[in-house]
């Protein structure tokens, strides 16, 4: 039996832009953009595991595009767009694999710190440079379980939407759905995708306001216009600035894990808080990466507790799934 050769996704359809960027410094390319899935599943971005191609289906300002991003044995990063968007998107490459984050600045000054910046003096942080991409998933994460708030991203990009300018077929890559269609979505929608009154109120309010917030001038300006907005708060700010801009200085204070995961590293006892902001206020204005290097160095702590349970009241639900 004869076997059909191997062609890879690129070689299927022109892109309508590309290049080839060569990094300064030992860029993990996978690992900087797997930051910006969100879970396995995510309609929006696929991994051809073939050809360790990523693909991603992005909003732009100029339009919906295609981006695709292979990283060479040597380092050299491949990358390549389609659509209206797609100049953008090329420009954009170096900032979403941390080319524009200084580490050099950051000095650690505590020993374990020091030790893991010694391990990992690559640490960087990337930025996608789409707020309402970052923003319209972090809003579903709020106060549910992981495997909730995955679902119910994948059921608005997969219903509301659209195919991936350029992209094969067969990858069913989609582009999320933009700020107007968001807006248009009815009540009985959000709720047959498991979102409830809350969160979703709070997007279609953002979504009111999507070129204000893409328009912002810094994380600190960010930060302000996110938390002026009802039903968004410092952990949803953190999470946004954290992927659209790279921001090192986003912490996500009201995490259920990261205040106990860092206190549990650093002293043996669980922070709230309160007592992590006081504990990393030395660090600023790189609080993450602080945070960052402590979990490379010790991990997260050993999860003996009960996990939050799927709310099951929500339409649809079948109790137990």
């Amino acid at each position: 039996m004869s076997s059909k050769p191997v062609v890879s996704p690129q070689e299927r359809a022109s892109p309508d832009v590309s290049t080839v960027w060569h990094p300064d410094w030992p860029c993990p390319a996978g690992r900087m953009l797997r930051h910006q899935r969100r879970g396995p599943l995510d309609p929006s971005y696929r991994i051809d595991e073939r050809t360790g191609t990523h693909w991603r289906g992005i909003r732009t300002m100029e339009g919906p595009a295609t981006l695709s991003i292979r990283q060479a044995p040597a380092g050299e990063v491949h990358a390549a767009a389609w659509g209206p968007g797609a100049a953008w998107a090329i420009t954009s490459v170096p900032g979403l694999l941390g080319a524009y984050d200084d580490p050099s600045t950051f000095e650690p000054q505590h020993p374990l710190l020091v030790e893991a910046l010694r391990r990992h003096p690559h640490v960087r942080f990337g930025g996608s440079g789409l707020v309402m991409q970052a923003l319209i998933p972090s809003i579903i994460e709020q106060k549910v379980t992981g495997q909730e708030a995955l679902a119910g991203y994948r059921a608005l990009v997969t219903r509301y939407g659209e195919p991936a300018p350029g992209a094969p077929e067969e990858l069913r890559l989609r582009v999320p759905p933009d700020a107007a269609t968001v807006r248009m979505i009815p009540s009985w929608s959000w709720l047959e995708m498991h979102i409830d009154h809350a969160r979703s109120r709070a997007m279609v309010t953002a979504a009111r306001v999507a070129e204000a917030l893409e328009r912002h001038d810094g994380p600190a300006d960010l930060e302000r216009r996110l938390c002026s907005l009802p039903g968004i708060g410092v952990w949803t700010s953190a999470e946004v600035r954290s992927r659209a801009l790279g921001d090192p200085d986003a912490v996500s204070f009201g995490d259920y894990h990261v205040a106990k995961d860092v206190g549990w590293a650093m002293t043996g006892e669980e922070f709230d808080d309160q007592q992590l902001a006081e504990f990393l206020e030395p660090w600023r204005p790189q609080r993450n990466r602080a945070v960052a290097l402590i979990m490379l160095a010790k991990g997260m702590r050993p999860r003996h507790g009960a996990r939050m349970a799927p709310r099951t009241h929500l339409p649809g639900r079948t109790p137990g799934r």
